[in-house]
């Protein structure tokens, strides 16, 4: 589906998830047809500072009298620009541009499929399994893996548990689950069961064990990179990842991905 620019599109609620993470529901028309891994790019109206938009994964669709009425977005105060989306109260406006970019891509005869979140990550793997109940794969074939380094870099647990989904958790201190890297977690469960498909989303360095996994164990993997973005729509060319066996070709996250084939990218 095409883009819409969107201009002071009413904030539903502005909630704190822990001391560094916040969602925030959006009131928007336009998005039935967003896909999983898809993303927006946000702006405060009528503010100079900061000029440029972010970009946000769709976290989940919001459905209201059967019908979807907007969207939420995780996010995690890192910077100026969500320092100030923390501040922003119900009632508040905000600009939106999106739905943009390439989504997961989910075949119908997938039986098995394992997703793999490293903090903010996780957000467009809750939207993806969000999907799945529209879908051909159930809760019972999909196993979530998340990681971070304590408990409050798990923001999107309880999103994917109250789907039925299994969870597998890892913190590098050990306030939570397996104390380690999540990809560890995933190898295990890979050498008992395989699945049919990988989806992963989270830091460069976790994307790269992935993928490095995933090829390994002969695993189809997709992974949804996360850069800053200018523009998003590929006007800037600041977005660019190398692909895989090209020493000087490149790929540009906000209009070929943000979701690629791992094998097409140089890890």
């Amino acid at each position: 589906m095409d883009a819409i620019d969107l201009k002071n599109v009413e904030v539903l609620w502005n909630r704190k998830v822990d001391s560094d993470y916040g969602r925030i529901g959006i009131r928007c028309a336009g998005y039935a047809g967003a896909r999983p891994g898809q993303f927006v790019m946000l702006r405060f109206p009528g503010r100079v500072d900061p000029l440029l938009r972010r970009p946000f994964s769709i976290f989940r669709l919001i459905e209201q009298d059967r019908r979807i009425a907007g969207i939420e977005l995780l996010y995690k105060i890192v910077g100026r620009g969500t320092r100030l989306l923390s501040m922003v109260r119900a009632g508040d406006a905000v600009d939106l541009l999106g739905p943009l970019g390439n989504g997961f891509c989910v075949a119908p005869d997938t039986r098995g499929i394992f997703m793999v979140g490293g903090g903010i990550g996780a957000a467009p793997l809750v939207f993806l399994a969000g999907s799945f109940k529209k879908g051909s794969v159930s809760a019972a074939h999909a196993q979530v893996f998340i990681g971070g380094k304590t408990r409050g870099d798990l923001p999107a647990m309880d999103a994917f548990s109250a789907m039925g989904l299994a969870v597998n958790a890892a913190t590098e201190d050990g306030s939570f689950g397996f104390q380690g890297l999540v990809t560890g977690l995933l190898e295990r469960a890979i050498e008992e069961n395989p699945p049919d498909l990988i989806c992963a989303c989270g830091p460069m360095g976790m994307l790269q064990v992935v993928a490095r996994l995933a090829k390994k164990y002969k695993i189809p993997c997709q992974v949804s990179i996360e850069t800053l973005m200018a523009c998003g729509m590929g006007a800037c060319l600041g977005c660019a990842v190398a692909r895989s066996g090209a020493d000087d070709s490149y790929f540009h996250v906000c209009t070929d991905g943000p979701v690629f084939d791992a094998l097409s990218l140089r890890l």
